[in-house]
């Protein structure tokens, strides 16, 4: 039961309680009405951060709009400069969470981090993505909708392993903007809750040692298929 416990409160802390709500009709979209562009095929992004390079492959196929989201923050060099604002290692492996625009800069208080979202400098206007889950046995991802039964999130096509790259969000399942976060070991209970889209390729010792404050000095686009 503690463990249990422990997993719960993990996974609310990773929750970005600051961040803008999702609004009403954000389960309606898709790649046809999403403001953000959709990634077909795949693509590699490669972070370099203060204590190494990370390279990250993403999956079009299976997270189109998430990870056609994140290829354009990449390069509006949205992540350059910001901070690894949350790491959680105890009481077991969680997450390493950056992608913060706010954490650019180094003059925002602490307690802001974790509350910021990506702002479109063209339309003036938030950018937020509604959750993006595709099951195996079906030919386009579902938005909007958290899925919670064992029987179904079992058939993810992108789990959280080891190494999973993931949208962060608020409570609101269509508030994922910008903020991002690497699973540290396999985290079943995130499974149909977030949007993964991506994993670490090469790196993942680098995730490992990265500290709260550490930074993606930049972000790059190496690969697109």
């Amino acid at each position: 039961m503690g463990a249990q416990v422990a997993a719960i409160a993990l996974a609310t802390a990773l929750l970005l309680g600051g961040c803008a709500s999702g609004g009403e009709g954000a389960a309606e979209f898709g790649c046809a009405t999403a403001a953000a562009p959709c990634l077909s095929g795949t693509a590699s992004v490669a972070l370099t951060t203060s204590k190494g390079e990370v390279r990250l492959d993403l999956d079009g196929d299976a997270a189109p709009l998430t990870a056609g989201n994140f290829v354009d923050l990449v390069r509006r060099g949205v992540y350059n400069g910001t901070a690894f604002h949350r790491v959680v290692r105890e009481p077991t492996p969680f997450v390493v969470q950056g992608g913060d625009p706010l954490s650019a800069n180094p003059m925002t208080p602490t307690s802001q981090l974790g509350s910021g979202n990506f702002i479109d400098a063209d339309s003036g206007q938030v950018r937020l993505i509604p959750l993006e889950l595709k099951l195996t046995a079906e030919d386009t991802p579902r938005y909007g909708e958290v899925l919670t039964s064992p029987a179904v999130t079992r058939q993810l096509a992108l789990a959280h392993q080891r190494g999973a790259v993931a949208m962060a969000r608020s409570s609101d399942p269509n508030s994922a903007s910008a903020q991002f976060y690497v699973a540290l070991q396999a985290l079943p209970e995130l499974d149909g809750r977030y949007a993964v889209f991506a994993r670490v390729s090469e790196g993942m010792d680098v995730i490992d040692r990265i500290q709260q404050g550490d930074r993606i000095i930049r972000a790059t686009v190496v690969d697109t298929d």
